[in-house]
């Protein structure tokens, strides 16, 4: 199971790292050496520096205001499925129970 860490805690390593970036000769290295320093996994690490650099505009790709509106989205497709399933077997039930050469 990954591991939970707090928005400050992340924030804080993002910042570490941007304002680090200089220092390195990629982001992917800036990470690799600051993320043992805060407990955190250098992949990890990455993600959040990528993500923070795309929500701000500096890189291309979905915003996380626009990742969260995806997974609701697809959270509110599955109950829809979910529901659709139900009724298709409600009517074919009832159409069934209806049906006078059923008996």
């Amino acid at each position: 199971m990954p591991k939970q860490y707090p928005s400050e805690v992340r924030e804080r390593a993002v910042r570490m790292v941007l304002e680090r970036l200089g220092d390195y000769k990629s982001a992917w290295s800036a990470c690799q050496d600051i993320a043992p320093k805060l407990d955190v996994g250098p992949e990890s690490l990455r993600k959040w520096v990528v993500q923070a650099q795309t929500d701000a505009g500096g890189r291309s790709g979905p915003t996380s205001d626009e990742l969260d509106e995806i997974r609701r989205l697809k959270r509110e497709v599955k109950d829809l499925k979910e529901a659709n399933e139900i009724l298709r077997a409600a009517s074919i039930f009832f159409a069934r129970e209806l049906d006078p050469h059923h008996r």
